[in-house]
């Protein structure tokens, strides 16, 4: 029932749930999350990020440099090298989300990933590589310093390596594909996903109201 997955065990289920999904598929899990919150939940949820982030700033602060800097970038084109596809990988998530210039350069290296298929042919069948391979071009086809065409051919690249998963038979431990989530369980969804998105829409709209009779008061 739909009361019997609002507790402790319900939430407990989804925990449990998304700690067995990859990197990849954590990382297309939460954008389609996100692409459902309203802009009030996309703010709380920025301040809790930009929060939990200021605790590894300092840490982080030279990769995010190298990150950042196209000159660096431009040296990480060897993506048959793990070291290298490791690199992008933070650079991806170090990428601040307003530099184009970066994303360029990042751009044009991940979409020779055709020409190295083809001279080199990729051993997908290492579990580690095809789990690079996925989160890379994940992440890329989901960053905002990416342009609406360039995530959109990033995307075509990503449905290329999940084809040649299928031919091959591979997959990272999940029945179906190497791309697709597996089910949430079945007692689940009550609290989950029972909110549409035009309750979510009627609750924006109605805090929207309160706030403006707010300002209107003062």
């Amino acid at each position: 029932s739909q009361g019997g997955g609002s507790g402790p065990t319900g939430r407990e289920g989804v925990y449990r749930w998304f700690s067995n999904l990859t990197s990849a598929q954590r990382a297309e899990f939460l954008c389609g999350l996100l692409d459902l919150c309203v802009p009030i939940e996309l703010r709380f949820l920025g301040s809790c990020l930009e929060d939990l982030a200021r605790k590894d700033y300092h840490s982080l602060r030279d990769a995010e440099i190298k990150a950042n800097n196209p000159a660096d970038l431009s040296g990480l084109t060897n993506i048959t090298d793990e070291v290298v596809r490791s690199k992008l990988l933070v650079s991806l998530a170090l990428l601040g989300s307003d530099n184009r210039e970066a994303a360029v350069v990042l751009y044009r290296t991940l979409t020779h990933i055709d020409t190295v298929i083809n001279n080199y042919g990729l051993a997908l069948n290492d579990g580690r590589t095809e789990e690079q391979f996925l989160l890379l071009f994940t992440m890329a086809s989901h960053h905002p310093a990416f342009s609406f065409h360039q995530k959109q051919a990033l995307r075509q690249q990503l449905s290329q390596i999940h084809d040649i998963l299928q031919v091959r038979g591979i997959t990272c431990g999940y029945p179906q594909s190497s791309l697709a989530l597996p089910d949430l369980p079945p007692h689940i969804p009550g609290w989950f996903i029972g909110i549409s998105l035009n309750q979510s829409q009627s609750s924006w709209a109605a805090l929207s109201s309160a706030l403006s009779h707010g300002a209107a008061a003062k």
